[in-house]
């Protein structure tokens, strides 16, 4: 995305990346990006009245974070809190069976998660893994990425790490991609908007363009967002049960704003997260510290919201003043700030919703037609809303038609 008034292009939003990213990072690999995503060793946690925790990502360090984090945890929160970790993390692989049916919230509460670890780690982890709030948020959900992680961690023997792309995201995902293409031949149609995938006697005869064109095909990995996939699938037998699923599992918003500054507003780490900002920011990104971005003219900030319900139906100048007098708050280098440029990205439907009752909606890549496969980050994977559900369910596409 241009913004033109600061002559720059800019993300349409921050992306993180776990070490746990298998397919992700076999996707890098092929296109030739790999080396673009790095993993610091520390992050950090802000309060509002400037004082700021080092988190430790790496090493012992990071399961200690686990237990405690808060700079006002006493003695015994610290020993509450690794006593509910270690609960969590053993009912994540061995969930209780009403699970699906309570919200992170309940969850915490029910292994006594003290409040100074939920304000300090936990509710900010789990609003970033599913997009929602802890009073919103499916424990499911939390629960399964959780036991991922675990799992993965057993395997490589290292703790999963969460790291960020040290280049814009057409060069991280996109350039390389093209360029692959390119070299073997594929032909890419841009704005080609599909109708309806085509089935004739049990397989796959091709894609229905918007302009009446049909483009033959032998099989067909249909990937498209749970909001747009009503009307694909028609000449699916179970294509009814697919849409009602795909209904169901909603969307949840998330607001991005690209916040060019005349100053920097003293970040630690390349990004922060804002405890008790929930609504208005979660994280803030130094692109200085993640890019090498030159300060010449302007630094800046790329600013995330999850769950933005509220914020999603404000227009965009007061969302930016509303965030501006929230970072006054946590930065006191921001007092006298100016921006220079705002850029605000309002994504209503960023994911699909991962609230109560919705990972059970979340459909198998595998079709009743042996050469029409489902992906998405909205299909049944190990994974929440990341890029890496979207391709790990693609990797399952793939081998669902080879095999």
């Amino acid at each position: 995305m241009r913004a033109d008034e600061v002559d720059d292009g800019a993300d349409n939003g921050q992306h993180v990346i776990a070490s746990g990213y298998e397919h992700l990072f076999r996707y890098l690999t092929s296109i030739g990006t790999r080396d673009h995503v790095t993993f610091p060793k520390r992050s950090t946690l802000r309060w509002p009245d400037g004082r700021t925790v080092s988190v430790q990502t790496t090493g012992i360090g990071a399961v200690r974070s686990l237990f405690g984090l808060h700079p006002d945890a006493s003695v015994g929160d610290r020993m509450r809190a690794a006593r509910a970790t270690l609960r969590l993390g053993w009912q994540a692989l061995h969930p209780p069976a009403d699970l699906a049916d309570i919200t992170t919230e309940q969850w915490f509460d029910r292994v006594g998660m003290p409040a100074p670890a939920r304000e300090a780690l936990w509710d900010w982890l789990a609003l970033g893994i599913a997009a929602e709030p802890v009073s919103r948020g499916s424990a499911k959900v939390f629960a399964n990425v959780m036991a991922t992680g675990i799992r993965m961690g057993a395997k490589h023997r290292t703790l999963i790490t969460i790291g960020y792309p040290t280049v814009d995201l057409d060069t991280l995902y996109v350039d390389g991609a093209i360029e692959f293409f390119a070299t073997h031949g594929v032909d890419v149609r841009y704005r080609a908007v599909a109708r309806r995938i085509e089935i004739a006697d049990g397989a796959v005869i091709g894609v229905l363009l918007a302009d009446g064109t049909v483009v033959p095909a032998d099989a067909v990995v249909c990937a498209v967002p749970n909001s747009h996939v009503g009307g694909l699938l028609d000449d699916l037998s179970e294509h009814a049960e697919i849409y009602a699923a795909a209904d169901k599992l909603a969307a949840t918003p998330i607001v991005s704003t690209n916040l060019y500054l005349d100053r920097p507003l003293g970040t630690e780490s390349a990004f922060e997260g804002l405890i008790g900002g929930t609504g208005v920011i979660d994280e803030v990104f130094d692109r200085q510290i993640m890019h090498g971005r030159s300060t010449d003219r302007t630094w800046l900030y790329c600013l995330t919201t999850s769950g933005a319900y509220e914020q999603i139906r404000k227009p965009s100048d007061e969302i930016v003043d509303e965030q501006m007098a929230l970072l006054r708050r946590y930065y006191p280098a921001a007092a006298d700030a100016t921006v220079v440029h705002a850029q605000v990205v309002k994504m209503p439907k960023a994911t699909f919703s991962q609230t109560v009752g919705m990972d059970s909606l979340r459909v198998p890549q595998r079709t009743s037609v042996p050469t029409l496969v489902l992906a998405g980050d909205w299909t049944a994977t190990d994974w929440s809303a990341t890029m890496e559900s979207a391709a790990q369910s693609a990797a399952r596409a793939v081998d669902l038609l080879l095999n």
